[in-house]
Protein backbone atom coordinates (compact mmCIF):
# COMPACT_ATOMS: atom_id res chain seq x y z
CA UNK A 1 0.00 0.00 0.00
CA UNK A 2 1.21 3.49 -0.73
CA UNK A 3 1.85 6.07 1.96
CA UNK A 4 -1.15 8.11 0.79
CA UNK A 5 -3.60 5.22 1.14
CA UNK A 6 -2.26 4.38 4.59
CA UNK A 7 -2.56 8.03 5.60
CA UNK A 8 -6.16 8.25 4.38
CA UNK A 9 -7.17 5.04 6.13
CA UNK A 10 -5.42 5.98 9.39
CA UNK A 11 -7.22 9.32 9.46
CA UNK A 12 -10.60 7.75 8.59
CA UNK A 13 -10.89 9.99 5.52
CA UNK A 14 -13.17 7.70 3.46
CA UNK A 15 -15.80 7.62 6.22
CA UNK A 16 -15.56 11.36 6.86
CA UNK A 17 -15.71 12.09 3.15
CA UNK A 18 -18.83 9.95 2.78
CA UNK A 19 -20.44 11.72 5.75
CA UNK A 20 -19.57 15.21 4.46
CA UNK A 21 -20.62 14.60 0.86
CA UNK A 22 -23.66 12.60 1.95
CA UNK A 23 -24.77 15.30 4.37
CA UNK A 24 -24.43 17.97 1.72
CA UNK A 25 -26.32 15.80 -0.77
CA UNK A 26 -29.16 15.17 1.68
CA UNK A 27 -29.61 18.89 2.36
CA UNK A 28 -29.44 19.62 -1.39
CA UNK A 29 -32.02 16.91 -2.08
CA UNK A 30 -34.38 18.31 0.55
CA UNK A 31 -34.00 21.81 -0.85
CA UNK A 32 -34.56 20.50 -4.37
CA UNK A 33 -37.71 18.67 -3.31
CA UNK A 34 -39.33 21.23 -1.01
CA UNK A 35 -37.95 24.72 -1.66
CA UNK A 36 -39.95 27.05 -3.87
CA UNK A 37 -37.04 29.41 -4.54
CA UNK A 38 -34.07 27.92 -6.46
CA UNK A 39 -31.64 29.97 -4.32
CA UNK A 40 -31.18 28.18 -1.01
CA UNK A 41 -31.59 30.46 2.03
CA UNK A 42 -28.26 31.81 3.33
CA UNK A 43 -28.91 30.30 6.77
CA UNK A 44 -29.25 26.84 5.22
CA UNK A 45 -26.09 27.41 3.18
CA UNK A 46 -24.09 28.37 6.28
CA UNK A 47 -25.42 25.46 8.34
CA UNK A 48 -24.66 23.03 5.51
CA UNK A 49 -21.08 24.31 5.34
CA UNK A 50 -20.60 23.82 9.08
CA UNK A 51 -22.17 20.34 8.86
CA UNK A 52 -19.65 19.34 6.20
CA UNK A 53 -16.74 20.87 8.11
CA UNK A 54 -17.78 19.06 11.30
CA UNK A 55 -17.87 15.77 9.40
CA UNK A 56 -14.31 16.35 8.17
CA UNK A 57 -12.95 17.50 11.57
CA UNK A 58 -12.01 14.06 12.98
CA UNK A 59 -9.58 13.53 10.09
CA UNK A 60 -7.29 16.22 11.49
CA UNK A 61 -5.57 13.66 13.74
CA UNK A 62 -4.51 10.07 13.43
CA UNK A 63 -5.11 7.34 15.99
CA UNK A 64 -1.78 8.07 17.72
CA UNK A 65 -0.48 11.61 17.38
CA UNK A 66 2.47 10.91 19.68
CA UNK A 67 3.63 8.18 17.30
CA UNK A 68 3.28 10.48 14.30
CA UNK A 69 5.41 13.11 16.02
CA UNK A 70 8.29 10.64 16.29
CA UNK A 71 8.31 9.97 12.54
CA UNK A 72 10.91 11.46 10.24
CA UNK A 73 8.30 12.78 7.80
CA UNK A 74 7.85 16.49 7.24
CA UNK A 75 4.35 17.03 8.57
CA UNK A 76 3.69 20.78 8.07
CA UNK A 77 3.13 20.67 4.32
CA UNK A 78 1.13 17.42 4.64
CA UNK A 79 -1.14 19.02 7.24
CA UNK A 80 -1.57 22.11 5.06
CA UNK A 81 -2.45 19.93 2.07
CA UNK A 82 -4.94 18.03 4.23
CA UNK A 83 -6.74 21.26 5.19
CA UNK A 84 -6.74 22.56 1.63
CA UNK A 85 -8.15 19.25 0.39
CA UNK A 86 -10.95 19.54 2.95
CA UNK A 87 -11.70 23.05 1.70
CA UNK A 88 -11.77 21.76 -1.87
CA UNK A 89 -14.26 19.03 -0.93
CA UNK A 90 -16.69 21.50 0.64
CA UNK A 91 -16.37 23.96 -2.24
CA UNK A 92 -16.71 21.38 -5.01
CA UNK A 93 -19.80 19.75 -3.47
CA UNK A 94 -21.67 22.97 -2.72
CA UNK A 95 -20.64 24.98 -5.77
CA UNK A 96 -21.57 22.06 -8.02
CA UNK A 97 -25.19 22.86 -7.14
CA UNK A 98 -25.10 26.30 -8.81
CA UNK A 99 -26.43 25.07 -12.18
CA UNK A 100 -29.22 23.05 -10.50
CA UNK A 101 -32.67 24.01 -9.24
CA UNK A 102 -31.40 24.24 -5.63
CA UNK A 103 -28.38 26.54 -5.64
CA UNK A 104 -26.03 26.86 -2.66
CA UNK A 105 -24.63 30.30 -3.12
CA UNK A 106 -23.45 32.87 -3.65
CA UNK A 107 -20.01 31.37 -4.24
CA UNK A 108 -18.37 34.10 -2.13
CA UNK A 109 -20.47 33.12 0.91
CA UNK A 110 -19.65 29.43 0.54
CA UNK A 111 -15.94 30.16 0.05
CA UNK A 112 -15.70 32.63 2.96
CA UNK A 113 -17.53 30.40 5.42
CA UNK A 114 -15.83 27.17 4.34
CA UNK A 115 -12.35 28.71 4.64
CA UNK A 116 -13.09 30.46 7.94
CA UNK A 117 -14.77 27.46 9.54
CA UNK A 118 -12.03 25.06 8.46
CA UNK A 119 -9.47 27.47 9.89
CA UNK A 120 -11.40 27.71 13.15
CA UNK A 121 -11.70 23.92 13.28
CA UNK A 122 -7.94 23.60 12.70
CA UNK A 123 -7.25 26.09 15.52
CA UNK A 124 -9.52 24.09 17.82
CA UNK A 125 -7.76 20.86 16.80
CA UNK A 126 -4.44 22.46 17.69
CA UNK A 127 -5.70 23.49 21.13
CA UNK A 128 -8.28 20.85 22.09
CA UNK A 129 -7.57 17.91 19.76
CA UNK A 130 -9.33 16.75 16.62
CA UNK A 131 -12.05 14.84 18.47
CA UNK A 132 -13.34 18.07 20.02
CA UNK A 133 -12.40 20.46 17.24
CA UNK A 134 -15.91 20.73 15.80
CA UNK A 135 -17.68 21.82 19.03
CA UNK A 136 -16.85 25.55 18.87
CA UNK A 137 -17.39 25.99 15.11
CA UNK A 138 -20.76 24.23 15.24
CA UNK A 139 -22.05 26.07 18.31
CA UNK A 140 -20.78 29.48 17.24
CA UNK A 141 -22.08 29.11 13.69
CA UNK A 142 -25.52 27.95 14.76
CA UNK A 143 -25.99 31.02 16.96
CA UNK A 144 -24.39 33.39 14.42
CA UNK A 145 -26.47 32.12 11.50
CA UNK A 146 -29.73 32.37 13.40
CA UNK A 147 -29.02 35.73 15.09
CA UNK A 148 -26.74 37.89 12.92
CA UNK A 149 -25.86 41.24 14.49
CA UNK A 150 -25.29 44.68 12.99
CA UNK A 151 -22.31 46.98 13.26
CA UNK A 152 -18.61 46.18 13.04
CA UNK A 153 -18.38 44.24 16.29
CA UNK A 154 -21.62 42.43 15.56
CA UNK A 155 -20.35 41.47 12.12
CA UNK A 156 -17.14 40.13 13.64
CA UNK A 157 -19.03 38.15 16.29
CA UNK A 158 -21.49 36.70 13.78
CA UNK A 159 -19.32 36.62 10.66
CA UNK A 160 -20.74 33.31 9.45
CA UNK A 161 -24.24 34.70 8.97
CA UNK A 162 -23.28 38.06 7.44
CA UNK A 163 -23.77 38.98 3.81
CA UNK A 164 -20.80 38.70 1.47
CA UNK A 165 -20.31 42.47 1.22
CA UNK A 166 -19.56 42.81 4.95
CA UNK A 167 -15.83 43.56 5.18
CA UNK A 168 -15.53 42.81 8.89
CA UNK A 169 -16.96 39.32 8.34
CA UNK A 170 -14.64 38.67 5.41
CA UNK A 171 -11.58 39.79 7.37
CA UNK A 172 -12.59 37.69 10.38
CA UNK A 173 -12.95 34.60 8.17
CA UNK A 174 -9.61 35.33 6.48
CA UNK A 175 -7.80 35.69 9.83
CA UNK A 176 -9.30 32.43 11.10
CA UNK A 177 -8.48 30.63 7.85
CA UNK A 178 -4.85 31.75 7.72
CA UNK A 179 -4.34 31.41 11.48
CA UNK A 180 -5.79 27.91 11.51
CA UNK A 181 -3.74 26.84 8.51
CA UNK A 182 -0.49 28.10 10.02
CA UNK A 183 -1.13 26.84 13.57
CA UNK A 184 -2.31 23.40 12.50
CA UNK A 185 0.40 22.98 9.87
CA UNK A 186 3.21 23.85 12.27
CA UNK A 187 1.94 22.45 15.57
CA UNK A 188 -0.47 19.71 14.50
CA UNK A 189 -3.32 18.50 16.67
CA UNK A 190 -3.07 18.70 20.44
CA UNK A 191 -1.38 15.80 22.13
CA UNK A 192 -3.65 13.52 24.04
CA UNK A 193 -3.20 10.93 26.69
CA UNK A 194 -3.15 7.41 25.20
CA UNK A 195 -5.93 6.48 27.67
CA UNK A 196 -8.39 8.88 25.95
Amino acid sequence: MTWTLLYLRARRVPLALAAAVGGGAVVWGLCLAFAEDPDVAPTVVVLTVVLMVAALAPTLAGPDENLERTGSLRWPWRRAAHLLAGLAVVLVVLLATLPTEARFGPAALVTRDAAGLLGLTALCATVFGAARSWFLPLGWTTVAALYPQQGTWGAIATWQGQSTDTRAATWTAAVLAVGGLIAYSLAGPARRDPSE
